[in-house]
Parts: C-alpha cells; structure tokens; sequence
C-alpha cells in the first residue's frame, strides 16, 4: 500500500472517530448491512415527508438578522425503541416509545453532517392516527409516544418524524431508521462487549454497576446502562442521555477495531439483527447516505435547551421556544447576503 493511499485512509478514519457511535452503530452500520441483505426490501419504499420543507419560512428572522432556507440539506431521523418485538402490520397502535431519538442533518454543499439530539421526553404536538392511519385527532404528549400510533413499523416512524418536524418549525424529515432494543444487546455482544467507566450509582438496580468503575457490559448489562434512569440518584432523561452518548461512542470504538480485524464483519453480523430494524430508505439509498456520512465533517453533536420537570406521573421536558428557533436557523438556513 502507498504512503499516499494510507495517509489517505488514515485521515478517513480520523473523521470516522468523530462520528459518534450513534451514527454508526444506528446509521453507516445498518446501511451496511441493508446492502449485504436483500429481504430487507420488503420494507422499502421512499417516505413522502408530509411536513418538508416546503411548509418552512423561506426566510426568517432572528436577533435582528434575516437568514434564507439552506436547500441542500438532507436529514435522517434515527430512533431508538424501547421494545424487543414488533407488532404486526394490522395493528393501528402499540406500547413501542421511541426512547432514543437523533436527528442527522446533512448539508451537502458545505459537505458536513451534524446530529441533533432530541430528548425524549420533550412536550410537542403529534397526531392522533386511526385505524386506517391516518390522523384523526393532535395531542401533546413526550415526543416519544408519537411511535405508539400505528403498527409500529412505518407507520409509527411517519408519525414520529412529523411530530419531530411540527417540533422544529416544519424542517423536513427526509427519512428514517428505527431500531428495537434486541439489536442493541445483539450488537453489543457481537464486538465483544463495551467497556465504560460507570458514570452513575446503580445500586438497588444493578450492584456490578459501581460509579467510578471500569466494567466491560456484556448482554442485559448493556441494556442496563443505557436505558435505566427510574431508581438513580438522577433520573432525568437528560442525565441518560449522557450515558447514551457515553457508551455509544465506546461501542463505535469497538466497531472500528473489529472492522480493522474482518473486513466482513458488518455482513457476518447482518443477519443477527436484520428483524430489528425499519426503513424508508431503499438500500442504495441508506448506501448513499453512508457514504456522505463517511467522506463528510461531522460538526458534533447538538441538543435543544428547556426545562425538565415531573408531570402527573411521568418527567416532561420543555424545550426553550429561543434555542428551538437557533438550532432551526443555525442547522437549516445560511446569512441572507
């Protein structure tokens, strides 16, 4: 191999270690796989977006400046469930809230991709859908039962990108990926687990969770970590979240070691969680949008600010109407000039 292509590769992987596990594990990681597996078609067909943007302000205001529609932005709504099954196509509603929840935009002509973290809990507006799909009532609830409504395939994804869409002003959701809780024990055990320093006291809840240790989480353990928060010290969603992003960007890590060491790794894994996953991407599409993912600059990860308080029974989280506007402008729109 050349000095110029390793170099070449070399920095490839130095902009891959930017990219949060998230993104992998959920997004260039399934895209591999679709690619290697042809029954994942049956799941195919494009989503028409209800909610693009063409219902969002061509331009608009903020502190005093006017900024114009960037039209070179693609996104990707990433999800997370908190399920191990999925329910049948006839059902019209189910118990699957969408725990994780990452919105990736892509600006294609700066060539740079930025995720957005959008926490769970936040109030918004969705639809209500009836049996045939379609929506017959709106309600405000956490963004993450927007995935209850509908068969808990397509359905529940469109529902849930359009109730991510009213949330950000009427930005575009262009597509989709969502995936059920087996395939993060499935995959975290298939890299050989992922090692973390316990950021939380999980006593009561999980005793080999020490705060402060070094622990390699393997099957259930791994779950454990990422998804508990009712019995912590913390039980905020906010807190979670940071352990999320903790033990996802190690089980990225893990990732790239064992590519380094099998190039056929994604495929020999593609049929062990296959039945965990949705899309509304064709297979060269999710390829595409991998590839960008790859070759792009990741710019980091965002989050909206607000408030967290207790409901009747359960946290709600209020996004600030400010911060919601400047991630709107700042992801999706350039200076007028």
């Amino acid at each position: 191999m050349s000095k110029k292509h390793h170099s070449k590769n070399h920095k490839r992987n130095d902009r891959l270690l930017k990219i949060i596990a998230v993104i992998l594990a959920i997004v260039i990681v399934v895209c591999g796989i679709l690619y290697a597996i042809s029954l994942w078609e049956r799941y195919s067909g494009e989503y028409n977006k209800p909610n693009g943007n063409e219902q969002l302000s061509q331009v608009m205001e903020y502190q005093g400046k006017s900024y114009k529609l960037n039209e070179d932005i693609e996104t990707i709504l990433v999800l997370g469930l908190d399920k191990f099954e999925r329910y049948d196509d006839e059902t019209y509603n189910n118990d699957m809230q969408a725990d994780f929840l990452l919105l990736l935009v892509i600006d294609n002509k700066k060539e740079e991709c930025t995720a957005l973290h959008i926490n769970r809990d936040t109030v918004t507006r969705m639809s209500v859908l009836g049996v045939a799909g379609d929506s017959i009532d709106t309600v405000s609830q956490q963004i993450a039962l927007a995935h209850t409504y509908g068969n808990g395939k397509e359905i529940s994804c469109r529902n849930t990108s359009e109730a991510v869409s009213g949330l950000l002003l009427n930005v575009g959701i262009d597509h989709y990926v969502s995936v059920t809780m087996d395939a993060v024990e499935t995959y975290n055990d298939l890299v050989g687990g992922v090692t973390v320093e316990v950021l939380d006291d999980f006593s009561g809840v999980d005793d080999t969770l020490i705060k402060g240790k070094e622990v390699t989480l393997k099957g259930e353990h791994a779950l454990t970590y990422v998804r508990s928060r009712y019995g912590l010290d913390d039980s905020t969603n906010n807190h979670r979240m940071e352990r999320q992003r903790q033990y996802l960007e190690a089980l990225y890590r893990k990732t790239v070691d064992c590519l380094a060491e099998d190039e056929d790794f994604i495929v020999n894994s593609a049929s062990q969680i296959s039945t965990d996953l949705v899309s509304d991407c064709s297979v060269n599409r999710l390829q595409s949008i991998a590839e960008k993912i790859v070759e792009y600059q990741f710019t980091g990860i965002r989050d909206i600010k607000g408030e967290t308080v207790m409901g009747e029974t359960y946290f709600e989280f209020y996004p600030d109407e400010d911060s919601v506007k400047k991630t709107v402008v700042e992801l999706f729109y350039v200076p007028e000039n």
